[in-house]
């Protein structure tokens, strides 16, 4: 092509992919560059792929990628180049290849609905995230409690990486924020999917391993099964018992939504305050309880709200 024209730069391939599929979907021919050092990023300093267009083609192509950048009105607009900084910062790790993350973070019903052929789902970073938070945890383990059995290791590893808890570390960091769907997955509540949310987490941690290394995922995971390893150290490997993931189990079994937990209101002196909370289900309130602080007291209502739950069932 001659008279080429730069409409757009990004330091991911996937990225540069993406664009091109929708500039030529669109009748409009583009070339992707090869990586250059005289654009400097302020983020990791590696060059950008500049994608150019024909000077004619060029004002149309910035139409496209600019009303492509915005969703819907119900969804908030995220420009293609910054959709992923919150999300770095919340996990506290910044990628050296973005396009690693967004790979990542996309789920198959995006793939699937792509007609470029540019977009590459995240289910073989599951399987590689899944056999990497397994070593890292056994290892944990291994060294965090010497005098455990193999019964009891394999029962606190099997608690930390089940779906339901790698779902709870994925709502934590907000991932349903960041996933890349399609529309059909998008409509069906896709972002609160417990199995969708857990796969995610897995792709995450195969991400971080393949642009950092086994010490970055290592320190990740570390940071993120802390309080978990403390839980194990405090109470064995039968755990605290946990009765807002009971609940959770339970109601989802029923094909009902996930309980919804609402402070009513805080009560007493500020040394000694308790807190007031009502569990709720599908618009029911099914049972309140206090404690002393609000985790407490959300845990105390989960508890009664299995009893009675349970009692209707006898």
């Amino acid at each position: 092509m001659a008279d080429l024209v730069v409409i757009f730069r990004t330091n991911s391939e996937i990225e540069a992919n993406i664009v091109r599929g929708l500039l030529e979907a669109n009748g409009i021919p583009s070339v992707a560059g090869s990586r250059v050092s005289q654009y400097p990023l302020s983020v990791n300093n590696l060059g950008e792929i500049p994608v150019s267009v024909r000077a004619e083609d060029a004002e149309e192509a910035r139409r496209i990628i600019e009303g492509h950048q915005t969703e819907p009105a119900s969804q908030p607009a995220v420009p293609i180049r910054k959709e992923f900084d919150a999300l770095q910062k919340q996990i506290g790790y910044r990628f050296r290849d973005r396009g690693l993350l967004e790979h990542a973070m996309t789920h198959t019903s995006r793939a699937n609905e792509d007609v470029t052929g540019g977009v590459v789902d995240n289910e073989s970073m599951e399987f590689l995230g899944d056999a990497v938070l397994g070593f890292v945890i056994a290892d944990t383990l291994f060294r965090e409690f010497p005098d455990w059995d193999e019964g009891e290791k394999s029962k606190t590893k099997a608690s930390m990486v089940s779906t339901f808890a790698l779902a709870r570390q994925a709502e934590r960091l907000h991932l349903g924020d960041h996933l890349l769907l399609g529309r059909g997955e998008e409509k069906t509540g896709g972002r609160k999917k417990q199995a969708l949310l857990a796969d995610t987490y897995e792709a995450l941690i195969a991400a971080i391993y393949l642009d950092g290394g086994i010490d970055a995922v290592r320190s990740f995971i570390k940071r993120e099964f802390d309080a978990l390893v403390e839980d194990a150290r405090r109470h064995g490997a039968a755990g605290p018992q946990d009765y807002k993931s009971s609940l959770q189990e339970l109601v989802q079994a029923r094909s009902q939504p996930l309980p919804d937990y609402r402070l009513i209101g805080t009560f007493g002196p500020d040394h000694e305050k308790r807190f007031e909370v009502e569990v709720v289900v599908d618009g029911e309130p099914l049972a309140r309880a206090s404690g002393p602080s609000k985790k407490e007291a959300e845990q105390e209502a989960a508890k009664k709200a299995l009893g009675n739950l349970r009692s209707e069932n006898l």
